[in-house]
């Protein structure tokens, strides 16, 4: 009886502190979303807001409440304490996402000096709805931090939107211009004389609209690096002649640009990167400007940019003391990895993993500079190579963006992205059922091993999987949706791609019910699953391909490798399916990934890693750029309007994890996972996989007499591991011998415990 007691304790605990919290928030200090009184709604306004306060004792936890329409930059006793936080709405259409922050180490016994800027973007885009007005809200376990008519606040002058050319209407943050010679002054001091401003306006307690409910951030506080140098830049101090002052990054980065001048007032000075000027992918993005005041001065620009070169165009005399940056992004860790005997593989996976961090911040994002959108079918592929590339906090990202993806959900049950997103909601049907499906949510569980996210998801994605009729036959009446879209480039076998990807969504949907113990569900997809199979064999196999009879373009590459993934292709139709994939590449460097994968699955792995080298090397072995591109190279003009950093691109680090390191897990959570290595003719390589049961190390080594594997297993796991492929007399296992050729014709599997394993094998030649 002791357990359900102190059960019961907790639990009364808990319920005490919210009923406490919530207690706060209707005190005469209760919390209110607030405005400045001269606040207009208008796009592009920037916020202050100010408040001192007395405390009697340094608090030891002072669990906080923010919520800013769209961003805020929050200072505690002139420290700054959040750099940029919040999150673009939303959770789903009508509400709005909050920070929770401990500000009980940044507090001190007696006077507090709270500081907050807010950045209200004032349009919609496609990774952001507007809710149409500005506000702050600030619920807090120290009533006297609430934000109400008590806070000093006003509009900032200063801040104002840079000219035309404006950012194009896929984002919603504007290009910010600064003139510091109306600025208010360091009104985030503790010194600072606030009687000039204004008490804030109140708009309503929590739940008032246009935010409504409020909903915890799912994801981490932005990491802050700091304020950084240049990896090259002209020595300083020196006095600008007039030209345009180029700075190197170390790579391609989410930055902040930062200067220290001295010279007169009134001169512009403009800030923006190579992304802006040369790399913009077919639209206008982001810049920043700045008007000086008279003598010494510092400026750093909060709308964030991205490339791999910063441009200071400052005008001659102007006196440069210091030029910096502060790279900002998603709170996470490089620490998979993978090295190999090819330099293009390890270019390759190093290149894909940087695009992918540079391609994460509120949510997952197509490209840093033109949209900045989570188009559901990039997440899909993003997702698979977090988990192989990040540590543990980057699966936060995929629990937001599956939970985004259905919430949004239409009452006619369609998905639509990217989500959030307040000008556009068309129906991309590939990319939806991709999402609900065996590479989306599924794939998600089986890393994650996360049920609850699964149990969210479920109800959603069948009702979007049933939106999709079948014909008599057991195929798909053609889904054209919003947006009939299929991949990037030519010979696009639609009506087979979007068949493809239905089975996938089956697969995925079967799976799921299973494990949710759905098995009523289960059996419907079950049996759905074994007549389409059968029907789209009958329908759409040739002798030599899959191919719509209607279809007139050439063969198309995608769906060839679909039908391998979906399993719908028996290994009888292999050769064929090979010498389509030799011949014919039709695939944008987003599908690439899908037919990488199906030579793998099919045992072509030297085939597979040679026409990923062909198709990739361009742009992986290009030394000028650290991210992949949206396309298969660049021109003279760009990327023919698709940008240089394109996660979607990064698929063949997943395959090169999964495939050719060979590890993956068999149950949820890697509580069990394979490690069946497909190196091909590659001769070496190592890798970690940073799973959510610890770090997973694979080392191979295939010399003249032996091949070793070696292998590392978490505490809490068991790994089934097999030799790669090769002609082996005998196989010994921590030096003694397990296997040989005389017993078993095949190696078989070995079931390895926590700790390190090393396989390895004796070749018939050297024996």
């Amino acid at each position: 009886m002791i357990k359900p007691i102190r059960s019961g304790i907790i639990v009364l605990c808990m319920l005490c502190q919210a009923f406490c919290f919530r207690a706060a928030a209707q005190s005469t200090e209760a919390a209110q979303w607030i405005v400045p009184s001269t606040s207009k709604d208008e796009p592009n306004s920037w916020l202050a807001y100010r408040k001192v306060v007395s405390l009697s004792e340094k608090p030891t936890q002072t669990i906080t409440k923010i919520a800013a329409d769209s961003k805020y930059w929050l200072w505690i006793n002139e420290k700054l304490v959040v750099f940029e936080g919040g999150l673009k709405r939303g959770p789903d259409p009508d509400n709005t996402y909050y920070d929770e922050i401990n500000l009980a180490p940044y507090l001190l016994k007696g006077k507090n000096t709270i500081a907050v800027l807010v950045w209200y973007f004032g349009k919609e885009g496609f990774s952001h709805k507007s809710s149409g007005k500005a506000g702050l809200y600030i619920e807090s376990q120290a009533p006297s931090l609430n934000s109400n008519k008590t806070w000093k606040t006003e509009q900032l002058k200063a801040y104002q939107t840079a000219a035309a050319p404006v950012p194009n209407y896929r984002l919603p943050e504007s290009s910010i211009l600064y003139d510091a010679s109306k600025e208010l002054g360091n009104w985030q001091g503790r010194e600072f004389n606030d009687t000039s401003m204004q008490p804030a306006r109140e708009l309503g307690t929590y739940g008032t609209s246009p935010w409504n409910k409020l909903v915890k951030r799912p994801i981490p506080l932005f990491k802050d690096f700091g304020l950084k140098n240049y990896t090259k830049a002209p020595k300083m101090p020196f006095v600008s002649k007039g030209d345009t002052i180029v700075c190197n990054l170390p790579y391609n980065a989410q930055i902040t640009p930062y200067f220290k001048i001295e010279g007169a007032a009134g001169q512009k000075i403009t800030m923006y990167t190579d992304n802006y000027l040369l790399f913009l992918g077919g639209e206008v993005n982001l810049r920043a400007e700045y008007i000086t005041k008279d003598g010494i001065q510092e400026y750093e620009s909060l709308g964030w940019i991205n490339g791999h070169k910063a441009y200071y165009v400052i005008p001659k005399g102007v006196k440069v003391t210091a030029l910096k940056y502060r790279e900002t992004g998603y709170d996470t860790e490089f620490s998979g990895s993978f090295t190999s005997s090819s330099a293009f593989l390890n270019k390759l996976w190093h290149k894909a993993q940087r695009t992918l961090y540079l391609n994460m911040r509120d949510s997952y994002m197509d490209c840093p500079e033109r949209e900045r959108a989570q188009w559901t079918a990039d997440a899909v592929n993003e997702s698979g190579q977090a988990f192989y590339a990040l540590s543990k906090s980057s699966t936060a990202m995929s629990r937001k963006w599956l939970h985004e993806l259905v919430a949004w959900q239409k009452k006619d049950s369609s998905l639509f992205s990217p989500s959030p997103a307040g000008n556009w909601d068309k129906e991309l049907p590939d990319q939806s059922m991709a999402s609900v499906g065996y590479y989306g949510l599924w794939n998600y569980y089986l890393h994650s091993g996360d049920k609850q996210t699964l149990k969210d998801v479920y109800d959603a994605a069948k009702r979007y999987v049933a939106a999709w009729k079948l014909n008599e036959k057991g195929t798909i009446i053609f889904r054209p949706g919003g947006w009939t879209w299929g991949d990037w480039g030519d010979n696009r076998d639609m009506l087979l791609l979007y068949n493809l990807w239905y089975y996938m969504g089956l697969k995925g949907m079967q799976l799921t019910a299973d494990e949710l113990g759905k098995s009523t569900d289960a059996e419907y997809y079950r049996q759905l699953m074994q007549r389409f199979k059968t029907s789209f064999n009958a329908q759409f196999w040739n002798g030599n391909s899959y191919r719509d009879p209607d279809y007139k373009g050439k063969t198309d590459d995608r769906t060839q490798a679909l039908a391998v993934l979906a399993d719908v292709a028996d290994a009888e139709k292999y050769p064929a399916i090979l010498k389509i994939f030799q011949t014919e590449e039709h695939a944008s460097p987003y599908m690439e990934k899908y037919v990488f994968e199906a030579m793998f699955a099919m045992g072509y792995e030297k085939e597979a890693l040679a026409r990923h080298e062909k198709r990739f090397t361009p742009m992986v072995m290009n030394s000028k750029f650290t991210t992949l591109f949206e396309v298969w190279n660049i021109d003279s003009n760009g990327v023919g309007g698709g940008t240089i950093n394109h996660a979607w691109s990064g698929g063949g680090l997943t395959i090169l994890s999964q495939y050719l390191s060979g590890v993956s897990p068999i149950t949820p959570g890697y509580k069990q996972f394979s490690v069946k290595p497909q190196p091909g003719d590659v001769s070496s390589f190592k890798t970690l996989v940073p799973s959510v049961a610890g770090d997973i190390k694979v080392s191979w080594n295939n010399q003249v007499a032996s091949a070793t594997l070696e292998v590392t297993v978490p505490k809490g796991t068991e790994a089934m591991a097999t030799m790669p492929k090769g002609s082996y007399d005998h196989i010994l296992l921590n030096s003694k011998k397990v296997w040989s050729k005389q017993d078993n014709g095949k190696p078989q599997m070995f079931r390895l415990t926590a700790g390190s394993w090393t396989l390895k094998g004796i070749k018939i030649s050297n024996y």
